[in-house]
């Protein structure tokens, strides 16, 4: 992989950064899968952690799906992933994730990141959920009546509503990684949304099914000035087959305090319920505060 990067916060990642399989893309087909079960149980810390404070803050959703997702039907059912996640969850009901799997019982069906956040949201927090995708963007408006859905790229959406009025801001940015400058894509839309609103939490999923593009987005984001940068990362197995979802990972910029700590018991028990021989997890620092 090229990684050439400028260091005017352009990140030049170059055509091909995957070298995998592409991912097969509606997220239906993976809802509830161990990747989900990674994002929304650290998701569900992060919105805890802005809740704190009493302000309320915009919950910014770039790539939102459909909502909430029936894992006995359809695409769901048709690959099974969910049941070497989230099933699996339900059996073991590990007490690491417990604030997960109940909130995943409370909401119904299998919810996914805009679901999850209007689940928790206070009436003085917002929420803004964005989808491309035509009929998926018509289901998440059925799915989330009376709430603020676009559908728009979620990138251009990011330069549309930052900053916000309430000046306070958790931006989760996931999408497919169907394009293979996905990697380059996201860095691009996070660097300009930091230029416009550098106190943003922004949390970005990346899939890892070798590590070459994951090494050359964390320098990439080393090289763009950004500051406060850490990653989470679950291997549900060793990274070492491109055809596979191997593991992922998020990386936030501007984690809450206290985050990782939090954070941590969760990974254990991802690990405890949903591991392969050779899973890890863990936390890297990518930039200082």
């Amino acid at each position: 992989m090229p990684d050439q990067v400028r260091h005017d916060g352009f990140c030049g990642l170059g055509a091909n950064n995957d070298g995998g399989v592409a991912m097969n893309y509606r997220h239906a087909f993976h809802a509830g899968n161990f990747a989900d079960c990674f994002k929304h149980a650290l998701l569900l810390r992060l919105i805890g952690a802005m809740q704190r404070k009493e302000k309320g803050f915009l919950f910014l959703d770039t790539h939102a799906g459909t909502g909430r997702y029936d894992l006995s039907a359809g695409p769901a059912e048709k690959t099974g992933e969910w049941r070497e996640g989230i099933g699996r969850m339900l059996v073991a009901r590990p007490p690491g994730l417990a604030e997960y799997v109940a909130l995943v019982e409370r909401l119904g069906l299998y919810p996914g990141s805009p679901a999850i956040a209007a689940g928790l949201l206070r009436k003085q927090d917002r929420l803004v959920a964005c989808e491309l995708h035509p009929e998926d963007a018509a289901a998440l408006r059925l799915e989330l009546v009376g709430a603020s859905v676009h559908e728009r790229d979620g990138y251009e959406a990011m330069r549309a509503f930052l900053p916000p009025p309430e000046k306070r801001a958790l931006v989760l940015i996931d999408p497919p990684y169907e394009r293979a400058d996905e990697f380059e894509a996201v860095c691009k839309a996070l660097v300009s949304a930091y230029a416009k609103f550098r106190s943003g939490v922004y949390a970005v999923w990346y899939p890892i099914k070798h590590r070459a593009p994951v090494r050359g987005f964390f320098e990439s984001i080393r090289l763009s000035g950004m500051r406060d940068v850490i990653t989470a990362e679950f291997l549900r197995r060793p990274a070492l087959d491109p055809g596979r979802l191997n593991g992922c990972g998020l990386l936030i910029v501007n984690p809450p305090y206290g985050f990782e700590a939090e954070a941590v018991p969760k990974l254990r028990a991802l690990e405890e319920v949903l591991g392969e021989p050779g899973c890890s997890s863990g936390f890297e620092r990518l930039a200082d505060e």
